[in-house]
């Protein structure tokens, strides 16, 4: 859903609502949550699950741990639903040759930071840079490097983009900016 015209590209970023996050979110929950009533079923002596039996479990120390390890996976389930409510990391990239600057947003979570938003000149970026490191878990990244800054990722760091697509989408930002192309 990229829109371009001559001297304008907004491209949109995804955010932390993919399928991938919200099926995590949901095992991590309910196997969090059932750890919990486990160790509660374990000190009230009866089965709070009926697929579960706790009957051979005692509250100490199994129990304890059971719902120690059930309150803090419910926490981190509470963290994910968060930053899939919040969508945390969506944003765009803008280019605009006509006023020459080029703006990145993106949504953090609520608070004082909650919309990032950097703006640079067209005329200091110095190239566009792509990382690849093949392996058990390949790394694809787009960097634009800034004269006087840091190389700023210009793609989300875990999507699982093949070479291809991160390739063309190199060539076509180097076109646009009209600048040049390092892998690394």
């Amino acid at each position: 859903m990229n829109r371009r015209s001559k001297w304008l590209w907004i491209e949109p970023i995804t955010g932390s609502r993919k399928r991938s996050n919200f099926f995590w979110a949901c095992i991590l929950f309910l196997g969090s949550l059932g750890f919990f009533l486990v160790g509660i079923s374990s000190y009230f002596g009866e089965n709070l699950i009926p697929l579960l039996s706790s009957q051979q479990i005692l509250f100490v120390p199994q129990g304890i741990v059971m719902c120690f390890y059930g309150i803090a996976g419910l926490f981190i389930s509470s963290y994910l639903w968060c930053t899939i409510l919040f969508n945390v990391g969506s944003g765009y990239n803008k280019f605009d040759k006509k006023k020459g600057i080029v703006c990145l947003f993106r949504w953090g979570f609520p608070g004082v930071n909650r919309r990032i938003f950097s703006r640079f000149l067209m005329k200091d970026i110095q190239m566009i840079k792509m990382e690849i490191q093949e392996g058990i878990s390949p790394r694809r990244v787009l960097y634009m490097e800034i004269k006087g800054r840091q190389d700023i990722p210009l793609t989300r760091t875990g999507d699982n983009v093949n070479l291809r697509e991160i390739e063309q989408k190199a060539a076509e930002s180097a076109r646009f900016l009209r600048v040049s192309i390092e892998g690394f």
